[in-house]
């Protein structure tokens, strides 16, 4: 089983910064992707950022620019800095990490239990 810890959520005034973490802990033998999603209230969960194991990226739509995700392999971290935060940005932030297990070699799909993150307007 693969564990999803997240940290660094908080309130924080419109235009400021706030820097998430996430650390997988487990039998891990390889991690493929790591991903931050969120979720507003009333509204479907989205893409927030995701990076690869090589270093490849993608935003969403609505972060690009604002938002870098970052990975620190030897770790199994990702972090989301969060940039120029707008009051549109308040949701719960999910990590979501894919891997594979150590033992078994078979695919994981891991989810953490949210952090939240509210900007004050």
């Amino acid at each position: 089983q693969v564990q999803l810890v997240e940290s660094g959520g908080g309130l924080v005034q419109a235009g400021g910064s706030l820097r998430l973490s996430c650390v997988a802990f487990g039998s891990i033998f390889n991690i493929n992707a790591m991903t931050w999603y969120r979720q507003a209230p009333g509204k479907q969960r989205e893409l927030g950022a995701r990076i690869t194991s090589g270093g490849a990226t993608n935003y969403g739509d609505s972060v690009k620019g604002r938002l870098t995700i970052s990975e620190d392999n030897a770790k199994n971290t990702v972090y989301l800095q969060m940039n120029r935060l707008k009051a549109e940005d308040t949701a719960v932030y999910y990590c979501n990490t894919q891997g594979i297990y150590y033992y078994t070699k078979e695919d994981f799909d891991s989810w953490g239990q949210g952090a939240q993150v509210t900007v004050s307007a």
